[in-house]
């Protein structure tokens, strides 16, 4: 009897900002005419990336507020693969959170299995790590340590931003975690691709372990409502203002005489840029200090703004 072929499932991480939107784009177009699925998990209640991601070629499926390893959506992960498994595609890529610990990943495979079979060749976990921002974010948050510790194949994105020193540098620290997973540079999301092609399991370093996702460790994360056009200059002014109190900043905002804009926001650095993908302003904000940005974001917005705005969970 003819063995039924698996789709190769592929889940990306890397900390908040690190251009996993990016890199899967790049990797949709290198796959071109391949069937292909994903799933993508955001924070933030609004799926801001899927509005990115949209594209006829590809079917999509967005599991948003909270992180897909905790228990609080587990279950609806396990659920997302077992339907994702009746499509017969050629590979299925899944797009973590930001925040996302795949520490338990083997689990929830061999879940995903019991309900739906064995559909699935699951090939490897790549973990983005961002040129410029990784190392202050390795010191602040074990997600980091366990993205790493977990990825078969690391991916240094922004590389064309740093010198050979500071690359050089984040290729210790990696070794420093994972002595032995693949590693890639990376510039505009574009890199060597021959992973597709290789046994990435071969570079397996560490056991399955319960992840640090969980209710009380998941970020408080808001979006932002505005009915109004606003000034660029303010807006930023405004940005630097809450930055300290947040891992990232992303959406779609209307900027006088730019119209809808996209807005992303990496450590201290803001890029805002002009798009066709959205038709309303949302913009998504998560907390490195809870509840307490509430104050803030309305503080600052009327200092630097001045006029009505909507927060909401």
């Amino acid at each position: 009897m003819e063995e039924c072929k698996k789709t190769k499932l592929y889940v990306l991480t890397g900390f908040l900002g690190s251009g996993k939107t990016t890199v899967l784009l790049e990797l949709i177009k290198k796959l071109s005419g391949k069937r292909i699925g994903v799933i993508q998990n955001e924070f933030g209640k609004l799926g801001i990336d899927g509005a990115i991601l949209k594209n006829d070629d590809i079917e999509m499926m967005e599991i948003n507020r909270g992180s897909i390893f905790c228990s609080c959506l587990k279950l609806s992960f396990v659920q997302a693969l077992a339907e994702m498994s009746k499509k017969d595609f050629d590979y299925l890529f899944v797009e973590s959170s930001g925040l996302g610990d795949p520490s338990n990943v083997d689990e929830i495979m061999k879940a995903v299995e019991a309900i739906a079979g064995d559909k699935y060749e699951f090939s490897g976990v790549v973990c983005l790590v961002d040129a410029i921002n990784f190392i202050e974010q390795l010191n602040d948050l074990e997600t980091v340590n366990r993205q790493l510790k977990h990825c078969h194949l690391a991916v240094i994105t922004k590389s064309d931003l740093v010198n050979k020193e500071r690359v050089e540098n984040l290729k210790n620290e990696i070794r420093k975690i994972n002595p032995i997973c693949k590693i890639e540079l990376s510039n505009m999301g574009i890199f060597d691709y021959s992973f597709l092609k290789e046994d990435l399991m071969e570079y397996q370093w560490a056991e399955s372990e319960d992840t640090t996702n969980s209710e009380e460790t998941k970020p408080k994360t808001l979006f932002m409502e505005v009915d109004y056009a606003v000034e660029e200059e303010k807006l930023i002014e405004f940005l630097k203002d809450v930055i300290p109190e947040l891992y990232r900043v992303k959406g779609f905002i209307e900027i006088e005489g730019k119209g809808l804009c996209q807005l992303d926001v990496v450590g201290e650095k803001i890029d805002i840029k002009s798009s066709r993908d959205n038709k309303e302003s949302k913009v998504v904000f998560i907390s490195k200090v809870g509840p307490a940005v509430i104050k803030s974001l309305f503080s600052a917005w009327e200092k630097h703004i001045g006029k009505k705005m909507k927060l909401k969970n």
